[in-house]
């Protein structure tokens, strides 16, 4: 990051989002463990919708933040299935955001998304403070886990419990080559 309060006042901006067609919410903060690295959670209806206002309006918005950051990575993933039930958009009632991205070995993939269903899910979807999730997949055997908890607290009991005892059940060592994770602390004047 090179200018915080200017990416967070540009941040702002993006307010005029819910105009747009097709786009279902968004919501973002800076991570937990990387002073500087911010994440932002943007959901559309369906990829025509997002191309669209990557093509017409995308630019506009963005020059508010222009020159407050470097080393802007975008991925685009499509929603597999939930964790937890019924999955929106909102980040109102939620504190904290858990963000998984997987590569995953090609003969391991089915097994790996098997796994988050039968086994991850239950169990994040059991943790007292888990309030929902999403199970998103892009080209090339990549996932994405997303879990939103009401605070910090709540998520450090879910891990202590239980992270190790279920990354052996549902072997996922054989199934990931690269895990990135992030702990994503919102920021409330982000959300649209």
């Amino acid at each position: 990051m090179v200018d915080r309060r200017g990416f967070e006042r540009g941040q702002r901006k993006w307010a005029g989002l819910p105009g747009e067609p097709g786009f279902r919410g968004q919501g973002g903060g800076w991570s937990r463990g990387r002073p500087g690295v911010a994440h932002i959670f943007s959901f559309w209806e369906n990829r025509t919708f997002y191309d669209s206002f990557m093509a017409r309006n995308h630019d506009r918005l963005a020059a508010s933040q222009s020159g407050t950051f470097k080393d802007r990575q975008t991925k685009l993933f499509d929603h597999r299935f939930d964790v937890k039930t019924g999955f929106e958009p909102r980040f109102t009632d939620t504190d904290l955001v858990r963000v998984a991205h997987c590569r995953v070995r090609e003969e391991r993939a089915e097994h790996f998304a098997l796994m988050q269903e039968k086994v991850w899910n239950p169990a994040m979807a059991g943790s007292p403070g888990m309030i929902r999730g999403l199970f998103g997949e892009a080209p090339g055997y990549e996932f994405l886990i997303l879990s939103m908890w009401q605070s910090a607290a709540e998520h450090g009991k879910y891990r202590a419990e239980r992270v190790e005892r279920l990354a052996l059940r549902a072997q996922i060592e054989a199934d990931v080559a690269a895990l990135a994770g992030d702990i994503v602390e919102l920021e409330p004047g982000w959300t649209v």
